[in-house]
């Protein structure tokens, strides 16, 4: 027969199945705790203790719990693991629940389901990265995504055909990917780092999308915020009703939806923005890419506004151009610079902060990070008074405030608490009633000062105390050594025994009691109205909630322009011409994280020229030069340019010119892709069919050893019809890297393209890089003169030159296949090691010191000596 669980172990079991798939925190006074394989799953994610607690079915119940004051920190190590956390709270008063009978269990339920797209949290959240939560829909031939920050209230969807699911995954990086269940898309979550959760196709229906999200707009249709497709309105719609699945009701304040277009912004794609770095290095974290290099923003919605620019560089010449006019604007005035990033700096996260206000998460402080930030944009928004253009425009977003923060001004103090239920934030002299509540609790204060000093005379015991406590209140405590004497006449008639410890002894007496009602009605009485103070004001806020997400937006504008400005100025960026030509002119260009780091080692970094131009000059480079020579670098550092000229900031550069790029690709590095069972030259092949299958006139290409992955003539085959596919079909500006010296001879067969090389030069044998891109070819790859460097043992180095001569021989004198010089080499076997040296004859100095003995040698004999050593070597 099987025991019957507990109350409470009943409810935490229909709880626990109501919420499947997720670990229940469930609460517990002052814990959360987990039991059965939630608890195991969690000690062991956790690194906590795993105990027991009670039985069922036969069997000890695994427990484990962490506290709720430091509940946060556990939630980040389980959702970063990828687990998702139903959180279930008390929903009544203990005491509430023992009215009902001693027995009876707390009302509990989920209020929040954690997940990793729906994070709100400051501790949780990376405070200069969007957490998105994206969805995918597809009805019948059309496909969008959609996605949502809630932290920040921003809500995008734009059309998403299949084969651009990857690449806009990529670009957004999501947390978290919303899919119809069975729709096989864990291979995409996962290149792109997101958790993918399927729901079921009723949260996917575009009919009930409509009223999902006129419900969370408070509108009867949408047409007010444009025209969108079954397949767009599919994806939002999942994600609002993902959203009112986690957040149980309270849905976060979220801006209206706003449509996005492809054609909008530079296409490109996963591989490109791994080679890249454009926001995360090859190591995976953020330092050591360009985002990191160029990211000197102040506040962080200029930071998030900053990776979406780089992520996405503008395709609209008009927008492109007025951002480039703000940044121009403040290299020009960097007095103006100055004190706008010094009022920045100041700002907190509005729109995070605005964000836990709406879900009623928010407290005290988020209201005194509203009215900072409000403040902040009024003294900034004076500052650009007589401004035009661009900061003309969000300069008119800074203001008409002044009510709100005149309001929050008065209410609350200068450091409010965190919490709400703590108290103390309002502001003396804002409410009258609470002043007098406060003077009454306070005087209570001074109160049982006098009576502990009362007590104390009255009893001749000087060390006698009122303490407070949860338990027993107030109460007056001596020492065990005083018993006696307070249980005996005539004190006992006055002071009530209330508990003994093994120490102590408490009593309490009528006028405590008295007392202590009137004080704890008082501070109960003081919070309740600071509550209502805190209503009140969240209301003022909420109410003004669109035009402070304007003014917050503003600010972030404004700190993106004023980091540009000050990274120009500070590294002598230029502001580049963006145009609707072809052309990509580049004069003096550098590598800005390259730049960075060797300027760190102080060491100059050595600029670079490019031009590729239709009519006079090519289209595209063949560049060619040894290994570690600086091929790469140039490469990227071109297309880098590119992707700053279109994001709206200065490059660094002494002049460039660059014609609008649509889609940029990129196929520099060699990795292999094992999970899916491709070689390195498998997945170099997957990405430059990629790019041969995608790109456009307007595309931007730059590719680096293309065919290095197999046998020489098979590789040579494959990079020379990939240049003359991009010289033919796709018709873009690209550079091309090769060590195939054969190639170079396409020069002088395709229009448009032009050789380059990366000079070195030889010195005494040694090979000296010099970093330096000139017009022409290189004659040889000087791999030899690499491996030596790379450390290579010296016979090994010396039977590849051996080799390298025989065959480069062959070569010249037309030998039909390699493999006929490889016999003619002696043996065709690795030169064998060097003979031990012979032993060297032993000079005179040397048979001189044999004899000696330091130890015996007065000063004057050891100087003696030194002369003579000397005189010996000369002989």
């Amino acid at each position: 027969m099987t025991d019957q669980p507990t109350p409470m172990m009943a409810q935490y079991l229909a709880i626990r199945e109501a919420n499947p798939g997720a670990l229940l925190f469930y609460r517990m006074g002052d814990f959360y705790e987990m039991f059965f394989d939630d608890a195991v799953a969690a000690a062991a994610a956790l690194d906590i203790a795993l105990t027991k607690r009670g039985t069922h079915q036969g069997q000890p119940i695994p427990m484990c719990g962490v506290p709720v004051h430091a509940a946060e920190s556990y939630l980040l190590t389980l959702i970063r693991k990828g687990f998702r956390v139903a959180i279930a709270e008390q929903m009544e008063d203990p005491a509430e629940a023992r009215k009902r009978g001693s027995k009876s269990v707390v009302a509990r339920d989920v209020v929040r389901l954690v997940t990793p797209g729906t994070l709100t949290e400051e501790s949780l959240l990376e405070a200069r990265r969007h957490n998105f939560l994206a969805a995918w829909a597809q009805v019948r031939d059309d496909a969008a995504l959609a996605w949502v920050d809630i932290s920040t209230g921003a809500l995008r969807v734009a059309p998403c055909p299949l084969p651009r699911l990857a690449p806009e995954l990529a670009r957004h990086a999501p947390r978290e990917l919303l899919a119809l269940d069975g729709s096989r898309l864990d291979d995409i979550a996962h290149e792109a780092g997101a958790a993918l959760t399927e729901l079921s196709a009723a949260s996917f229906d575009s009919t009930a999308a409509v009223r999902r999200l006129g419900d969370l707009y408070g509108v009867g249709t949408l047409d007010g915020f444009g025209q969108f497709s079954r397949a767009e309105l599919s994806a939002m719609g999942a994600i609002a009703d993902y959203l009112a699945l986690t957040q149980r009701g309270r849905m976060p304040r979220l801006s209206p939806p706003v449509r996005e277009s492809g054609a909008g912004v530079m296409q490109i794609d996963a591989a490109t923005r791994r080679n890249l770095e454009l926001t995360q290095a090859l190591s995976g974290g953020r330092e050591g890419s360009l985002l990191s290099a160029i990211d000197r923003t102040v506040t962080a919605a200029g930071a998030r506004l900053l990776e979406r620019r780089v992520s996405a560089p503008s395709r609209d010449l008009a927008l492109i151009h007025r951002r480039q006019q703000a940044v121009a604007v403040l290299v020009e005035d960097s007095r103006l610079t100055a004190r706008l990033r010094e009022s920045l700096a100041a700002v907190p996260d509005m729109d995070r902060a605005l964000s836990r206000l709406g879900l009623d998460r928010g407290g005290p402080r988020d209201l005194a990070a509203i009215r900072a930030g409000l403040t902040a944009a009024e003294r900034i928004a004076a500052m650009l008074a007589g401004a035009e253009g661009l900061l003309a425009e969000v300069a008119g977003d800074l203001v008409g405030h002044q009510a709100l923060t005149g309001l929050l001004d008065q209410a609350l103090v200068a450091e409010p608490p965190l919490l709400a239920r703590d108290g103390g934030f309002v502001a003396a002299g804002f409410d009258a009633e609470l002043d007098e509540t406060r003077a009454l609790r306070d005087e209570g204060r001074g109160v049982i000062a006098r009576m502990q000093a009362d007590y104390a005379a009255e009893t001749g015991i000087s060390s006698l105390k009122i303490k407070h406590n949860n338990v027993l209140g107030y109460f007056i405590e001596t020492t065990a050594t005083h018993a006696e004497k307070m249980l005996a006449p005539p004190l006992n008639a006055r002071f009530i025994h209330r508990q003994t410890t093994a120490s102590q002894i408490r009593f309490t007496t009528v006028e405590l009691s008295e007392l202590e009602t009137r004080i704890l009605n008082a501070r109960d009485r003081a919070l309740e109205l600071e509550r209502a103070v805190f209503a009140r004001l969240l209301a003022a806020v909420l109410d003004q909630s669109a035009r402070i997400g304007q003014t917050a937006r503003a600010l972030a504008e404004i700190d993106v322009a004023a980091a540009f400005a000050d990274l120009a100025t500070g590294e002598g960026w230029t502001r580049p011409i963006v145009d609707d030509s072809r052309a990509f002119v580049v004069e003096g260009g550098r590598h800005p994280v390259v730049e960075r780091a060797l300027k760190r080692k102080g060491e100059p970094f050595v600029a670079n020229d490019c031009a590729l131009t239709e009519g006079q000059t090519p289209a595209i480079w063949l560049l060619t030069g040894p290994n570690m020579a600086g091929k790469s670098t140039f490469l990227r550092q071109n297309a880098l340019i590119a992707v700053l000229a279109q994001a709206g900031g200065f490059v660094p550069a002494a002049r460039a010119h660059v014609g609008l790029v649509t889609q940029l690709f990129s196929r520099v590095g060699a990795a292999d892709d094992l999970a899916r069972g491709r070689s390195t030259f498998m997945v170099e092949m997957v990405e430059t069919a990629a790019i041969l299958n995608q790109a456009d006139a307007g595309a931007l290409v730059i590719l680096d050893e293309i065919g290095r992955g197999t046998a020489t003539w098979d590789g040579l085959s494959i990079a020379w019809a990939v240049l003359e596919h991009l010289h033919g079909a796709n018709r873009c500006r690209a550079l091309f890297a090769t060590h195939y010296h054969e190639m170079t001879q396409l020069a002088a067969k395709l229009e448009g393209v032009e050789n380059a090389t990366v000079a070195v030069r030889e010195w005494e044998g040694e090979v000296v890089f010099l970093h330096e891109v000139r017009k022409g070819a290189a004659d040889r790859s000087y791999g030899v003169q690499v491996a030596r460097l790379a450390g290579l043992p010296p016979a090994v180095v010396e039977r590849a030159r051996e080799i390298l001569d025989a065959l480069e021989a062959g070569a010249r004198d037309g030998a039909a296949r390699p493999a006929a010089l490889i016999d003619d080499l002696p043996l065709f076997r690795a030169a064998p090691p060097p003979p031990p040296a012979a032993p060297a004859r032993e000079s005179v100095v040397e048979a001189r010191l044999r004899d000696i003995d330091p130890d015996r040698l007065t000063p004057r004999e050891a100087l003696d000596l030194v002369y003579e050593l000397a005189a010996l070597g000369r002989d």
